[in-house]
């Protein structure tokens, strides 16, 4: 049964995200949808010593284009990012464990394009400090019509997927008779029973970016998603 996942990119995202990833044997990036603004295409969270900061970067995107068209704003924003993490982090028991590929991502490459960025952060992070054995793919790899549901379903059906695992958001727009009619088993990821870990900086917080995770526990990362 070929298990599949289909969500946008987005920075540095939360362990939730990851926890999908792993469930399936094929994620397909879906950036061809609509740019939001002010979502988490483009931003995310970090715990800090004076609380829960957002790590923005700055895009010329507007909501008339796709994901995979928005370009960021300079790059400005990839050593003030960097400056954010080392200042908030650098005391973490496992930070410096990632420094070499913050300072490559940040620090030597120069990213222009929105989509590219989060896809390496991504697929980099799932393989190289979780595990992860998962397939990534990009939606137009695949044929697909329509918009909206139609559109979700359409691709599913074109990438052979027998088993879709979705997030609980999109509980909202899917219809899941069709999914039943089309034979694809459709799963809703739970994010209700993650354990807390050893946070630097409290109060705890669990929606914050997989960065967090991993500086504080370090190979012990996965055992925090999907190890429970």
């Amino acid at each position: 049964m070929k298990k599949v996942a289909v969500l946008q990119s987005n920075y540095i995202p939360w362990k939730g995200y990851f926890d999908i990833i792993h469930d399936v044997d094929e994620f397909i990036f879906y950036d061809e949808v609509q740019f939001t603004k002010n979502d988490w295409r483009n931003r995310n969270r970090i715990s800090t010593a004076s609380g829960i900061q957002w790590l923005t970067i700055p895009t010329t995107g507007s909501i008339t284009q796709s994901i995979d068209e928005v370009q960021t704003a300079g790059s400005q924003w990839q050593r003030k990012h960097y400056n954010t993490l080392v200042t908030n982090y650098s005391k973490a028991p496992f930070f410096s464990q990632y420094k070499d590929f913050l300072e490559d991502f940040y620090l030597e490459k120069t990213w222009s394009n929105l989509s590219q960025l989060n896809q390496y952060l991504i697929t980099h992070i799932a393989h190289d400090f979780l595990g992860i054995k998962t397939t990534f793919s990009n939606s137009r790899d695949y044929e697909s019509s329509g918009s909206g549901h139609e559109k979700l379903l359409s691709l599913l059906i074109s990438a052979g997927a027998e088993y879709y695992m979705s997030g609980p958001a999109a509980k909202s727009y899917i219809r899941a008779e069709d999914y039943e009619k089309a034979g694809i088993e459709l799963h809703w990821k739970d994010y209700s029973s993650y354990p807390e870990y050893p946070q630097l900086h409290q109060p705890f917080c669990h929606y914050v970016t997989i960065l967090d995770l991993l500086f504080n526990t370090g190979d012990s990362a996965a055992a925090f998603i999907w190890g429970r």
